[in-house]
């Protein structure tokens, strides 16, 4: 039988779908080409925000409208947290929550045989232990992700993933060393290590985030980037232990949200502004050509004028290479969805804009303090403007002159300019 994967959310997610794909694989399914049809299709979905519910939703009535045979499975953060047998999700033959997706072999087998609606999706209890999925290659990417933690502890006001994802639950230390050392045999020279709270990595299992990024890092003769981070366990004794190997590329995005204090305690965030403000110089002290990149939200409930400009004004301090900016989303079960001081649309999206436009003007000011530098860009794919674009340790995206051949490996490039829209313009140094 032949199947289909999309993918929406998250590296965690691309990652499952990753392990999704070779589990089918191995037992006989094979994947579809673009332009066929496929047996099965499995959406696997993300719950981080309304608009990506809805995304999901609207995937599943255009494969249905598409393919009307095929078997369509839901599962990722989504399925984990409907409601059972909520209508606008009908179209779903087999709805298969986030805890077992290592069983999607067996979940088809039991549809097969006896033609009926699957939902599957076992609640996540205190002590559940981390599912190992293994991945040993991605689809059309440079570069590899791996997972290595998995859940959240935190329970922000505003956010359902520790409902999807359950406690904070983490890969062994001998995962680590074996997915890096797969990787490095198949080809790769990066990889991304990822989690759904990443800098929890080893609360449950009596080791430590610095461990099991050192682990990665001396695992192999590859790049090692992490994921997005919650602004902890990034002590100066941890930064300056990744200091310590030169194939830790010193990108780090940290999760903000707001830069507003007032608003960060209604979020049940657990830091201030002042210090996030020192973990970044912390960073900025141990690795002489960091980059800080972020996530920012704009009218969570009871957010003023004041407060929002308060966070405005702090994101436009810190300097960063990159912003996401998001309007505040109401998440079902959450504590803020119950919030009376409710922001209006038009005022979150006026906020975004506002906060949107100063962001990408301090990301081509951070582009341009990299003119003149000299760095190791891994290549990775074609743009449309014809040139090769890559990234350098810091992940400032590059555009040289080079041909295919040159995808997937590490050349030193001079960067020569970067234009009013961001773009970077370097030079191949033979």
């Amino acid at each position: 039988m032949k199947i289909k994967i999309f993918t929406l959310g998250c590296k965690v997610n691309q990652y499952e779908s990753e392990a999704m794909q070779e589990i089918l694989e191995k037992n006989g399914y094979t994947v579809a080409n673009d332009n066929e049809n496929a047996d099965i299709t499995i959406i696997n979905s993300c719950a981080v925000t309304s608009s990506g519910e809805s995304k999901a939703v609207r995937l599943i009535h255009r494969v249905r409208r598409e393919n009307h045979d095929t078997v369509i499975v839901l599962t990722g953060c989504m399925a984990q947290t409907i409601a059972d047998g909520e209508e606008r999700l009908d179209e779903a033959d087999i709805i298969l929550g986030n805890k077992r997706r290592g069983d999607i072999v067996d979940v088809l087998k039991d549809y097969f045989e006896n033609r009926r609606r699957i939902t599957f999706i076992p609640p996540y209890e205190k002590q559940d232990e981390y599912e190992s999925l293994s991945v040993s290659s991605f689809s059309d990417r440079t570069r590899a992700f791996l997972k290595i933690e998995d859940g959240c502890n935190r329970f922000c006001s505003y956010c359902i993933i520790p409902f999807a994802r359950g406690r904070v639950r983490s890969a062994s230390i001998e995962e680590i060393k074996n997915g890096i050392h797969t990787f490095e045999q198949n080809g790769y020279k990066e990889v991304v290590v990822v989690g759904i709270n990443l800098s929890c990595y080893g609360q449950d299992i009596g080791e430590s985030f610095k461990k099991g990024i050192i682990t990665a890092c001396k695992s192999g003769n590859v790049r090692i980037r992490l994921g997005s981070l919650e602004p902890e366990s990034m002590d100066l004794e941890t930064l300056k232990a990744f200091a310590q190997y030169p194939n830790f590329c010193p990108q780090f995005h940290l999760s903000l949200q707001s830069g507003c204090d007032e608003t960060l305690k209604r979020m049940n965030r657990h830091y201030t502004s002042a210090e996030y403000a020192e973990i970044v110089k912390n960073i900025r002290t141990v690795f002489e050509n960091a980059s800080i990149t972020t996530d920012v939200m704009v009218g969570f409930p009871g957010e003023t004028e004041e407060e929002f400009v308060k966070s405005l004004e702090f994101v436009k301090s810190i300097g960063f290479a990159k912003v996401h900016v998001f309007p505040y989303s109401r998440r079902r079960g959450t504590v803020a969805d119950k919030a009376e001081n409710q922001v209006g649309e038009n005022v979150k999206k006026e906020r975004a804009k506002r906060m949107s436009e100063m962001a990408e003007g301090k990301r081509v000011e951070f582009l341009r303090t990299q003119i003149g530098r000299i760095e190791p860009v891994l290549l990775e794919t074609r743009t449309h403007n014809g040139c090769l674009e890559g990234y350098t340790p810091n992940y400032t995206p590059v555009c040289v002159n080079a041909s295919e051949e040159l995808i997937n490996t590490i050349v030193d490039v001079h960067i020569d300019s970067v234009s009013d829209d961001g773009t970077v313009f370097g030079t191949i140094i033979y």
